[in-house]
């Protein structure tokens, strides 16, 4: 009977739809366990195809290439350690989130994912079917249980695994970041310890998908909760983790404890693996976008900065009649100091022709919001067609606040690719480039220092549309529209729940007003880095006609 067993644990990074190339990573870690003599090579939920797949994995010429692929993978892994893989498995006219182990050229076992998550980003109960309740498996003769994912976060599967022989738990997790979630995943897993008396170990994948990131942070916990060992936050990383048999069972052998960053630095971080992953993924390599002096912009500039660095970036200022030389100094003090290719290309010849083309129609009627969002689109308009000109992805910088009153030109400043800043309310993207001017890290391929000067981040914000515009004119202050847009978002409170925080009733009536008519533009706005488990996007679905209103 052996008492000593081996895992390599491989925290690495998939592409959605890339079954090769993700199988030729899992081969590359199944390679680098067998050369440490290993006794089974370990990858995260889904891996082989990717995650969240969404109803790409209901297609069945898909799913049969995955499985096809799993099979494969298998032939080619048969002499050496067993290899666990998550894999779409299709078997009786019914599609599950599995969680295969592939020994001795064959897929020797399957663990069908019991608990659907059917919440903020997961849409797993219409896309799945759910396994039963299953038992361990066996590598040699020790017995493993491996609940998938969400089935890690309830006690049925982990006890009834735990009853039918399994000595200790395997967890693959397809698990994505949102602010402060590390805490919620260790209180769950050392409920699991305590529950069953046995070792568990949280394997996560990392990288970026869309609007999520995964963030890694593998774990491994001895009964009672102790921690055995902490692997880094969103770096791919390889591990060897041993477990010893003892008098009480088996007993994971201490290994490296990573440090666990603070929560301004994730969230940065998440933003930039975000946009890092996004590019690599979709296949471009260089980025643009409009600097105008404000601190939004500033923010997008240094994320997309530290993700692909300087020499990758372009920073174009187009300004008008209404741009400050305040504005037009801090623009360019910021792409100096993040060192990158800055355009100066001004509005006002475009600005009149269209001017001109439309009097005609528009004679006899007051200037007003046409004539200031004309200007957003005709500087939306020179950023795309440089997109097309410069095959350059253009990025969009608004934050949350803004996104979600619709404080913002459709077809205008709204458009781009991608958008880093769209889970970050206004008050936390000041303070975001405040930490970002005080810290540097190895994994910013941007300058130290101070790359958005302070009076970037201390002046009054305004679009600059027309004379003396500030964005109080329109909104209240930041930090009173934050907290208001905290409660009616984030938490799904009511008008009732503002009154009682001590924010004035029609405030709190206008902004939700304001939520709900902006519907139409977030439906077809760019995604954005997920840093909430209330992001616009998939964490919040909402009609776009709505006549409801609170009336509490």
């Amino acid at each position: 009977m052996a008492d000593r067993f081996r895992i390599t644990l491989a925290q690495l990074n998939p592409t959605v739809g890339d079954l090769a190339g993700n199988a030729a990573k899992a081969k590359a870690a199944w390679e680098e366990g067998r050369a440490a003599q290993a006794d089974l090579v370990a990858l995260p939920e889904m891996f082989l195809t990717g995650y969240n797949t969404q109803d790409l994995v209901q297609k069945p010429a898909f799913y049969n290439a995955a499985m096809a692929e799993a099979e494969a993978l298998a032939k080619a892994c048969a002499d050496g350690p067993a290899l666990a893989i998550g894999c779409p498995w299709y078997d009786g006219g019914k599609l599950y989130n599995a969680y295969l182990v592939l020994r001795d050229g064959k897929i020797a076992s399957r663990c069908l994912k019991h608990h659907l998550p059917n919440e903020t980003v997961f849409d797993e109960v219409r896309i799945f079917d759910a396994g039963p309740l299953g038992g361990p498996y066996a590598i040699g003769d020790i017995r493993i249980g491996s609940p998938v994912c969400e089935d890690g976060w309830h006690m049925d599967v982990a006890e009834t695994l735990e009853e039918t022989g399994a000595e200790f738990l395997l967890i693959p997790n397809g698990s994505p970041y949102y602010r402060n979630k590390m805490e919620v995943r260790q209180n769950h897993m050392v409920a699991r310890c305590i529950e069953t008396g046995l070792p568990v170990i949280y394997l996560n994948m990392v990288g970026g998908q869309d609007d999520q990131v995964f963030d890694g942070g593998t774990f491994a916990l001895n009964p009672g909760g102790e921690l055995a060992l902490q692997m880094p936050v969103f770096d791919e990383a390889i591990a060897q983790l041993d477990l010893e048999r003892t008098a009480d069972g088996w007993r994971i052998m201490s290994g490296e404890k990573a440090h666990l960053p603070d929560a301004w630095e994730q969230d940065y971080r998440v933003m930039v693996e975000a946009l890092r992953d996004y590019l690599r993924k979709s296949g471009f390599g260089k980025v643009l976008l409009g600097l105008s002096g404000g601190v939004d912009s500033a923010l997008v500039a240094a994320i997309a900065v530290d993700a692909i660095g300087p020499e990758n970036v372009r920073c174009v200022m187009l300004p008008s009649e209404y741009t400050s030389a305040e504005s037009l100094a801090d623009a360019e003090a910021v792409a100096k100091a993040l060192g990158v290719h800055y355009d100066y290309v001004p509005i006002s010849e475009g600005r009149d022709a269209i001017t001109n083309t439309l009097a005609p129609l528009f004679t006899g009627r007051d200037a007003d919001l046409t004539e200031e969002n004309i200007q957003s689109r005709l500087r939306g308009l020179l950023l795309m067609a440089m997109s097309n000109k410069f095959g350059e992805m253009l990025l969009t910088t608004g934050n949350k606040s803004e996104v979600a009153v619709g404080y913002a030109t459709i077809y205008g400043d709204m458009n781009g690719g991608y958008n880093p800043i769209k889970d970050l309310y206004k008050t936390r993207v000041f303070e975001t480039c405040r930490w970002r001017n005080a810290n540097h890290r190895g994994w910013m391929k941007g300058p130290e220092g101070e790359v958005i000067r302070p009076n970037v981040i201390d002046k009054p914000p305004s679009a600059e549309l027309r004379e003396d515009q500030k964005d109080s004119d329109s909104l209240p202050d930041y930090p009173e529209l934050d907290a208001i847009l905290d409660i009616l978002v984030d938490q799904d409170g009511s008008i009732a729940d503002c009154v009682a925080a001590g924010f004035d009733r029609d405030v709190a009536k206008r902004v939700e007003h304001l939520i709900y008519i902006s519907e139409y533009k977030r439906f077809q706005s760019a995604p954005g880095a997920r840093l909430t488990p209330r992001a616009f996007w998939l964490d919040r679905r909402y009609p776009i006609v709505n006549r409801w209103r609170d009336q509490g």
